[in-house]
């Protein structure tokens, strides 16, 4: 493993857990140059179906899409990067037991906004705006307001 602050070759594992989800093992790492520490992720290297846009094209899962787009819709929020790993290892885990060769990217959509939902509303909404194309303050006030309703809901329940 390279280390991403000096590109050395030779670090020592500081720390190793299974990750909350128990899809991956979460590694603490120093270098041996530079002395810095660093985290890595281990998971097994599984099968994933293509993605089907609304074009037609199929593109090859990237996980590191995923964890782009939810980093994005997160930005300067109170979420962690293990929350963050922990959900696309749980939309990843989900769209593979389906079982199928390829899915549509409606699908995978649909699961982030299901996630960032449970995560942070502010950063559903970020999401939402741009994967629902918003057109107008209406299309967003809608959106806010159901969510704002769903709370409310929740909250009378329970």
């Amino acid at each position: 493993m390279r280390c991403p602050f000096c590109q050395h070759s030779d670090d020592r594992v500081v720390d190793s857990r299974e990750s909350g989800d128990g899809d991956s093992v979460r590694r603490r790492r120093e270098c041996s140059k530079c002395g810095r520490r660093f985290t890595t992720y281990e998971r097994v290297d599984a099968v994933m179906p293509l993605v089907v846009k609304k074009d037609g094209r199929r593109e090859v899962w990237d996980r590191d899409k995923l964890v782009a787009g939810f980093h994005k819709a997160c930005e300067k929020r109170p979420v962690s990067a293990d929350a963050i790993e922990e959900s696309v290892s749980r939309i990843e885990r989900t769209m593979q037991e389906r079982g199928v060769r390829e899915l549509p990217s409606t699908d995978v959509g649909e699961a982030v906004m299901d996630s960032l939902k449970r995560l942070d509303e502010v950063a559903y909404v970020r999401f939402a705006s741009v994967y629902k194309s918003f057109r107008d303050i209406a299309e967003f006030q809608r959106t806010v307001e159901s969510l704002v309703s769903e709370r409310k809901r929740s909250e009378a329940q329970g």
